[in-house]
């Protein structure tokens, strides 16, 4: 089997971007120097990915995506089509501004059409619904929906949503089973 990431005739990978093993990279893709994306990822048609962008292993970017500098992407994240990333809290035309970071934690998904604003950390594993509006920090397996985005529940590592067992939280598909102490999610039982 080969390493060599695959990259479309109709993508533009600039030299100085880093490209992992076995990523695929589609048409119409225009990844800039500086740009780091891990192995074993898939780009899909129509993304933009600026200088500043770190997108770790195992990564989904659907269509219509642009990732603007100040992104990172944590390890198993999944981007539905034309989420929006926005890193100027304050836009004006041709005017310096502060860079907004953005960081998706490890497994996290991010549904179709979402727009997530500058200087926010969507936790690990958590589910943001789509066409959503995300405005502050989303907590490690929370699902948030709307706009503003606002949690209605929590998911488990296999993307599922979990049920209230007392003081705990569970998982019907894979039988995991999680405490919530002091704001953080803590797995108590594997599947």
């Amino acid at each position: 089997m080969t390493t060599t990431p695959f990259i479309h005739d109709h993508a533009l990978v600039e030299a100085g971007a880093t490209i992992g093993a076995r990523t695929r990279i589609w048409a119409f893709v225009h990844v800039l120097p500086g740009a780091v994306i891990g192995q074993d990822c898939n780009v899909c048609d129509h993304v933009f990915i600026e200088n500043d962008v770190v997108i770790g292993n195992r990564v989904t970017v659907k269509c219509g995506i642009y990732l603007w500098d100040g992104v990172t992407l944590e390890d198993d994240v999944h981007l539905g089509p034309n989420v929006v990333f926005t890193n100027d809290l304050y836009p004006r035309s041709k005017q310096a501004f502060e860079l907004g970071r953005i960081v998706v934690g490890r497994g996290a998904s991010v549904g179709a059409n979402s727009t997530i604003l500058p200087g926010v950390t969507i936790g690990e594993c958590a589910l943001v619904g789509a066409g959503s509006v995300v405005t502050k920090d989303v907590p490690a397996h929370a699902l948030v929906v709307g706009n503003p985005a606002r949690p209605i529940g929590y998911v488990c590592e296999c993307g599922h949503r979990l049920s209230e067992a007392g003081a705990e939280w569970q998982c019907d598909t894979c039988s995991r089973r999680y405490a919530v102490e002091a704001g953080l999610f803590r797995l108590i039982q594997q599947g």
